[in-house]
């Protein structure tokens, strides 16, 4: 593996870029568990100005529950996290290679399924959201 994640570049805006990915992580299988908005989070704990980021934590039930089963220590690799970002006239989406696991945890191999069927979801969604 050459990366440990998987990216896409949009020539969208950040705020565009951002509601395609809520509105297409359904369409792959995924919800939103949780979100962290790295640029006011960095601003009221640091005071520094950075571009626009956030971090979407996505879950597919099925798919956590079977890594599990698997490994339980994957739950630390857990949720599948998207991160939108901007940087400069571009607008980045980056997620971590669901591949990563089965070379982390203990029981890589028998994550080999879950990995595979993440990682195509998660290729689809930056199909759909990546325009360069």
């Amino acid at each position: 593996m050459t990366s440990m994640t998987m990216t896409t570049a949009t020539t969208r805006t950040y705020d565009e870029t951002v509601a395609l990915v809520r509105r297409h992580l359904p369409d792959v299988g995924f919800g939103v568990l949780t979100e962290i908005d790295m640029q006011v989070t960095l601003k009221a704990k640091l005071g520094v100005d950075v571009e626009p980021q956030i971090i979407l934590g996505a879950c597919r039930p099925e798919l956590a529950h079977a890594a599990t089963q698997a490994d339980p220590s994957v739950a630390a690799l857990l949720p599948c996290n998207v991160v939108v970002r901007a940087h400069g006239d571009e607008t980045i989406v980056e997620t971590l290679d669901p591949r990563v696991m089965t070379t982390m945890a203990p029981g890589g191999a028998a994550l080999q399924d879950v990995a595979e069927d993440a990682r195509r979801r998660l290729t689809e969604l930056l199909r759909l959201v990546g325009n360069a």
